[in-house]
């Protein structure tokens, strides 16, 4: 790969400057464990003053009320990004390791072309609206909904898809008249940094609008949550995570929008073709290595068909390209860092001792000898109240469970804390939509048929997270609501 020209400077107030202190961290490729350069290394103080600059750029500029203002600007950076896309696309393939192959879709390009989107809901969105009149003492009352902008928007993005999710973040908090503080992950920095370079060079965003902080020290993360300063705070990343960023946001009372974990469910039932069903499951476990909270990482087999299912499960798991993440046709490359690689290899351990058979993969692959690897793994006979059936592994691990019945296969799609995605699979659409019905869940696939897009309200139940991203239910998350009555 040739040298990358990333930004490695944070954008604070405007300015694209280093850490106060002078700190750098590394960046590490995964998929050779060489350092590719360096970031600023945030500090509390740098972090402070973003704060205050997005805090001062939203009281005392017009940029929440300025509709056409935040178009212009929006468009601005939809051409920037348009014009580094090739850049960026090298940025996150040798930061976070993914696969070329998926750079075309959600990883860079989706996103990218996506923007407009949002540049166009800066000014078609209805942001005051009439209501019908009451009678209030014997007299006609107006009433008008207002949406105006929350105000400081504290975001902290996760490393798996880091330019996708810090797009789905920038771009409808700024649409809808917020200014932004950005931390995003210490894995993928420049995904985020170099968007600073693109806003300060290429766009009129007024100072203090975004800000954005790049460190590798995670307490930059909770001062978002924590400080007065700070209207909403949106995170995506783990359950775990997301707890510890709402117990801190309630000292405040801020608004807090979360997008969580995932153990979905693949149900394939009974009446479908397998040589057509199995073999997705398998491939979507593998897709950037499995670190999606929205891959379904549990199989369910119907019973008569399970030993059926699982050999046709394994053959395509056994054939899928993985590796180089620069060879177009690797679906899978490594996870992002060596403590994720063990993390993995750990609950693999975890599922065979919880009687768990491995059919294929299971360890580290003999033929790479440098990068974060993980064989592809299908891990069969799993028990659904298992570790490895119950928590998110994050990695290219897929686990097959057997039901008895369709309501058993519902029972177990639902036996879990996360209600993020999941899919199923059925020769008969009205069957399948009634199984579908009956999960738990935010987001659901009929035969592979594909929900995602910058318009569809993407989020999960139960302790998958609270809100949803895109789409205008997302760009409202980023608005409170006013309403005015005036006498008649």
């Amino acid at each position: 790969m040739a040298k990358l020209d990333a930004e490695t400077r944070n954008l604070i107030d405007g300015k694209l400057v280093p850490a106060s202190n002078g700190g750098e961290f590394e960046n590490i490729n995964p998929a050779t464990e060489e350092v590719i350069g360096v970031s600023a290394d945030g500090t509390k103080e740098d972090m402070e003053s973003a704060i205050a600059a997005a805090r001062r750029a939203f009281d005392e500029t017009d940029w929440s009320t300025d509709h056409a203002l935040r178009k212009r600007c929006l468009e601005q950076l939809n051409q920037a990004l348009v014009e580094a896309r090739e850049d960026l696309r090298q940025i996150v393939i040798a930061e976070a390791g993914s696969p070329i192959l998926i750079t075309y879709q959600v990883q860079v390009d989706n996103y990218i072309d996506a923007m407009p989107y949002w540049s166009n809901l800066t000014t078609s969105y209805e942001y005051e609206t009439p209501m019908s009149d009451i009678e209030f003492m014997g007299s006609p009352q107006g009433r008008i909904m207002r949406r105006e902008a929350v105000g400081v928007v504290g975001a902290i993005t996760p490393w798996n898809f880091p330019l996708y999710l810090n797009l789905a973040k920038i771009g409808p908090a700024l649409a809808a008249g917020n200014t932004v503080v950005l931390k995003p992950a210490p894995d993928t920095p420049w995904s985020a940094t170099h968007l600073g370079r693109l806003v300060a060079e290429k766009t009129d965003i007024p100072p203090g609008v975004l800000n954005i902080v790049a460190s590798s020290d995670h307490e930059l993360g909770a001062m978002l949550s924590r400080d007065p300063r700070v209207d909403l705070v949106t995170f995506t990343g783990s359950t775990a995570t997301g707890r510890a960023v709402m117990e801190a946001a309630a000292a405040t009372v801020k608004k807090t929008f979360l997008e969580l974990g995932g153990k979905s469910a693949t149900i394939i039932l009974d009446d479908i073709d397998l040589d057509l069903a199995a073999p997705m499951s398998g491939i979507a476990v593998c897709t950037h290595a499995g670190q999606g909270c929205a891959i379904q990482t549990r199989t369910l087999l119907p019973r008569a068909r399970y030993e059926e299912g699982v050999e046709k499960i394994a053959a395509i798991m056994s054939g899928v390209a993985y590796g180089d993440p620069l060879e177009p046709g690797n679906l899978m490359g490594p996870v992002v860092s060596r403590k994720q690689q063990e993390r993995v290899l750990s609950y693999i351990e975890k599922g065979k001792q919880d009687g768990a058979r491995v059919v294929v993969g299971g360890g580290t692959p003999s033929h790479l000898e440098k990068g974060y690897f993980i064989e592809p793994t299908l891990l069969a006979d799993v028990d659904p109240d298992s570790v490895v059936a119950q928590e998110e592994i994050f990695g290219p691990v897929l686990c097959v469970i057997p039901y008895e019945d369709e309501e058993d296969a519902i029972r177990i799609a639902n036996n879990s804390i996360y209600g993020l995605s999941g899919s199923i699979w059925s020769g008969d659409i009205d069957r399948a939509l009634s199984v579908a019905r009956k999960i738990r869940t935010g987001t659901l696939s009929v035969n592979g048929a594909q929900w995602f897009d910058v318009d569809t309200p993407f989020g999960g139940y139960r302790q998958s997270g609270v809100g949803r991203e895109n789409g205008v239910a997302g760009f409202e998350e980023y608005l409170e609501t006013k309403i005015v009555a005036v006498p008649r």
